[in-house]
């Protein structure tokens, strides 16, 4: 599993022109599902997502989590984190999970951020979607359950 964790002021996620989710300070967390991965590896990375040190204290070192500002996530499914450019210019998203199984364990994590106490607000699975943020920082941080 790889995930991409940005720190926001704010962020709106459109499709079609109409807008989905809406979030203000907060994080939007980019979720792509391996082939193989399983829900130990969603819970792996629900679990760093929530208690992960990139909120500023008094002093302008990281130290809070999502959880303890009682931050937002906007949560989007991006099976393009797996697109290899190894061999060529085009991506190959072979090691991408097949959708059905990508969907369930983006839901699945979903619903487990959710039980740890985090609003969430998401994406719609497999959808031309169009996010507008205002990077905080910017601070973005790459996690991958497998490395």
């Amino acid at each position: 599993m790889r995930v991409v964790i940005q720190r926001v002021d704010s962020a709106r996620l459109t499709v079609g022109g109409e807008v989905i989710s809406e979030i203000k300070k907060g994080l939007v967390v980019y979720f792509g599902v391996g082939k193989g991965d399983v829900e130990a590896d969603c819970d792996s990375a629900v679990k760093k997502i929530a208690n992960l040190r990139v909120f500023e204290d008094e002093s302008g070192k990281m130290n809070y989590s999502a959880l303890s500002e009682k931050a937002e996530v906007l949560f989007v499914s991006q099976f393009t984190l797996y697109g290899d450019i190894s061999k060529g210019n085009r991506p190959s998203f072979s090691s991408a999970e097949t959708p059905d199984r990508a969907q369930y364990l983006y839901e699945y994590a979903a619903a487990k951020l959710r039980e740890s106490g985090l609003t969430v607000k998401m994406g719609i699975f497999g959808a031309d979607m169009k996010i507008y943020q205002l990077c905080d920082g910017p601070v973005t941080i790459i996690y991958d359950t497998k490395i």
